[in-house]
């Protein structure tokens, strides 16, 4: 709330008629470590977009991110030029958007009398709001173009400064940005541009970034999602099952057994989730790459024999 009201997000004025005010509320979450260790413990206030109406109280909503191809070329790139990797962190940054629609909002529960009639009017955007991640982009775009960088179309997420023999790549994941350059004067200095414009937070060296390890030796960088694996295998109950070696059994003709066995799954909410989550796995796991690719042909109407090859799967990852 602090933040809040240091930002200005809102303004208390009388709902005009006519007019409903989205609600609100208070989500708390625990943020990890890569280890497993707990580093704090995270409360945000939250609007319920979900009742915003498209043309009313909100226009455009798409925000792009960085695509993972572009993070593996820029990695091993600064592998390649013995660059340094630094990663920051934006504190919420969502708060920093400005909003052009008249949005309403009831009040925050716990912070105002409950005789008070007034709403809040969104000045900021802020988490819930479905114009929230494109109007932080827009923001953020702003500043790091007016400092000299230059956006990249073949991704849009990817900023680039060069100029007097000064070459710098950052690269945005919603509120994570990853730095990296021939010239770590100038990282400073686009650090502390940032840090004047929004609140950041050093994280030093790049180290865990969107659930995948860093890990750093002489022969270059190896990159690891042993932890969202513990993760996954927690979530499906398969931390103590019995690894296999191989995503596939031996001499496993795939299409004589799903003919021979063509009952349609149940559940297939849970069977995509699955293969979502091996998708994003197989960025580090290339072993994994073809029988993943084979069960995603298969998300509408999947079979009994294609959950079986997909809980096959978690079993060979377990073997760590």
């Amino acid at each position: 709330m602090e933040a809040l009201f240091r930002n200005n997000t809102w303004t208390l004025v009388d709902l005009p008629p006519g007019r409903k005010p989205i609600g609100c509320k208070w989500v708390y979450k625990v943020k990890y470590k890569s280890s497993g260790e707990i580093e704090r413990f995270k409360a945000r206030l939250v609007a319920k977009g979900f009742n915003q109406r498209e043309g009313l109280d909100f226009g455009e909503t798409f925000s792009p991110v960085v695509k993972m191809v572009t993070v593996r070329c820029v990695i091993a790139l600064a592998v390649q030029n013995s660059w340094p990797l630094f990663q920051l962190d934006i504190n919420n940054a969502f708060l920093y958007g400005t909003i052009n629609e008249d949005v309403y909002m009831c009040l925050p529960q716990g912070y105002y009398s409950p005789d008070e009639s007034r709403v809040c009017k969104l000045v900021k955007s802020l988490y819930g709001l479905k114009q929230a991640p494109r109007k932080w982009n827009e923001k953020l775009s702003s500043v790091l173009v007016d400092y000299g960088f230059v956006q990249s179309k073949c991704d849009h997420s990817m900023y680039v400064l060069s100029r007097n023999g000064v070459f710098i790549v950052l690269l945005v994941y919603v509120d994570d940005i990853v730095v990296t350059g021939n010239n770590i004067d100038e990282v400073d200095k686009i650090k502390a541009v940032l840090n004047s414009n929004f609140q950041i937070k050093d994280l030093g060296k790049l180290k865990y970034f969107l659930g995948i390890e860093v890990l750093y030796n002489k022969s270059g960088v190896c990159l690891n999602q042993r932890k969202y694996c513990l993760e996954l295998l927690s979530e499906f109950g398969y931390l103590a099952c019995k690894p296999v070696k191989t995503p596939i059994e031996q001499s496993y003709l795939i299409t004589a057994k799903i003919s021979k066995n063509q009952s349609v799954l149940k559940n297939i909410t849970g069977f995509q989730k699955l293969v979502g989550k091996l998708i994003y796995l197989s960025l580090t796991r290339p072993d994994i790459s073809y029988a993943v690719q084979f069960l995603s042909q298969f998300m509408h109407s999947p079979t009994e024999m294609h959950l079986q090859i997909a809980l096959r799967l978690l079993r060979m990852i377990s073997w760590i």
